[in-house]
């Protein structure tokens, strides 16, 4: 159990954080416009995530499947601002 609520508190955070940037970061005009809106949405994510995590069988599936979504969201923004998509 304990592993499990470590993968939503550390992962979990940073999925919620990779997410809430890629929704901020594609909305139309500039990313400041959503950054009030996407810091009130970043806290219910996170719980959301943490909650699903316990729906996990193991801690390591847990760990794995989240830090992999995380890696992606947190590797897609980097390849977006590489590529000056978004500024």
């Amino acid at each position: 159990m304990w592993g499990r609520a470590a993968a939503g508190a550390v992962p979990g955070f940073f999925l919620a954080a990779g997410l809430v940037g890629l929704v901020c970061w594609c909305l139309p005009g500039p990313w400041q416009a959503s950054l009030v809106g996407g810091l009130a949405a970043f806290f219910p994510l996170w719980v959301g995530v943490f909650c699903a995590t316990f729906l996990f069988r193991t801690a390591v599936a847990a760990w794995s499947w989240l830090s992999l979504a995380a890696a992606a969201a947190l590797g897609i923004l980097w390849l977006l601002q590489w590529q000056q998509w978004v500024l």
